[in-house]
């Protein structure tokens, strides 16, 4: 499907932000790749006021709450043009703060909360991650130990959460909490909201093999949050999570195509300026590449349909995960066969994140394409970790019978590691 194939209400949305994106990006953008880590910083502050200030920034929240109360194309549209210029729809916590906890809070929380929370969350007072994952509780979520515990007029929160993506940036946590220990495993969760910023949060840094620091551990030693701050409920903090898990992937269904399309075109260009595609074997592997972005462009538009039609996502989610995660770290591999002796002594500037795709518009950098590389690795693990998303593509696509389950009683009467 090309663009001239969506609605004529859409593409006159299009249009609209082909408009807006001229009118405010510099004339010689050439994406974010072009900024140094400072410059980099400061232009993504100053974009998101300018997002903010034109509706733009929490564009799937209704208007009564502060949002622009775009439809499911409109979103669709409008991150296809973020990406296809290279520039971010938000902050770098803005995932977590806008599209997961700002959408779950509308959803479940209560007016205080609303009225609270979200006015904060656009302009930026607020800024949030997220605390799922343990060392001993990262696909297997609900077997989580940390543990809250009421005391008088406050919750206190024992224990730790891992991988906490973008947490040396945020001054609150959304937090699963172990509130009932005498339940079965997803019955005695609750979902809080702690601020960060208090003697009994300490969050230390996860340096990768890159020498990037995209992730942090987070401890909680007796940290406490004011009582009327469970979102949903208390013990009803499973269903909460998966609220908010179905907000995880945002509106960006079909940019992973672009994305990634992008970062294959440039690909192609330096492979091209050292006679790697008069190889037939490397031209046949970069047709399987731009053959699968465009399976991604088409699995995205099949989830935006299904999403206008009122379906929620369900196993198909986890096919996409398996998809680009696979996708990556092969296509990565074959920059690495591309580059040949110039990765094994890299140089020049290095990527602007340490997972996912560099920025659009950075120039060439063999230090780039290797720090690419090292972060395409984990891909299969974060975001539940592949064999999980095989098991629940068995299960519930191919119908296959589910794995017996040793831990069906109380949890505190259940065996972990």
């Amino acid at each position: 499907m090309n663009v001239e194939d969506y609605s004529s209400e859409a593409a006159q949305f299009r249009t609209e932000m082909k408009s807006f994106l001229k009118d405010n990006l510099p004339a010689d953008w050439r994406g974010m790749g072009a900024f140094s880590p400072q410059d980099r910083k400061s232009f993504v502050a100053n974009w998101r006021k300018t997002l903010s200030e034109q509706q733009l920034l929490a564009v799937a929240w209704p208007e009564e709450f502060g949002g622009a109360g775009l439809s499911q194309m409109e979103r669709t549209v409008l991150a296809e043009e973020l990406a296809a210029v290279g520039v971010p729809p938000g902050s770098d916590n803005d995932p977590f703060s806008i599209s997961m906890i700002g959408h779950t809070i509308i959803e479940w929380g209560t007016e205080e909360q609303k009225n609270h929370f979200l006015p904060r969350i656009l302009d930026g007072t607020d800024v949030w991650c997220q605390g799922y994952s343990e060392p001993n509780s990262g696909s297997d979520l609900a077997s989580l130990a940390t543990k809250a515990e009421l005391d008088g007029d406050e919750w206190v929160i024992n224990g730790q959460k891992i991988w906490t993506s973008q947490g040396h940036n945020a001054n609150w946590i959304f937090v699963l909490c172990r509130t009932e220990p005498t339940a079965v495993k997803h019955a005695g969760i609750s979902f809080l909201l702690c601020p960060i910023d208090q003697a009994g949060v300490e969050v230390r840094p996860i340096v990768n093999a890159s020498g990037h620091h995209d992730f942090n551990e987070v401890f909680f030693h007796d940290a406490r949050t004011p009582k009327e701050n469970v979102l949903g409920g208390v013990n009803n903090g499973w269903a909460v999570a998966n609220t908010l898990l179905a907000y995880e992937r945002g509106d960006d269904a079909t940019t992973n195509g672009i994305r990634y399309g992008e970062e294959w075109n440039r690909l192609r260009e330096v492979a091209d300026d050292l006679g790697k595609l008069e190889d037939p074997i490397m031209r046949q592997r970069f047709t399987e590449a731009y053959t699968t972005t465009q399976v991604m462009r088409f699995m995205g538009l099949q989830a935006v349909a299904r999403s206008m039609r009122g379906y929620s996502q369900g196993p198909e989610s986890s096919l996409n995960k398996l998809l680009w995660s696979e996708y990556h770290q092969r296509f990565t591999e074959l920059a690495m066969d591309v580059l040949g002796m110039h990765a094994t002594a890299p140089s020049g500037r290095d990527a602007a994140t340490g997972v996912g795709v560099d920025d659009v518009g950075s120039p060439f950098s063999s230090q780039a394409w290797v720090t690419t590389f090292i972060g395409a690795r984990p891909g299969s693990i974060y975001s539940g970790s592949n064999e999980i998303q095989r098991n629940i593509v068995g299960e519930r696509v191919l119908g296959l019978p589910k794995e017996p389950r040793a831990d069906a009683g109380p949890w505190n009467e259940t065996t972990r590691s």
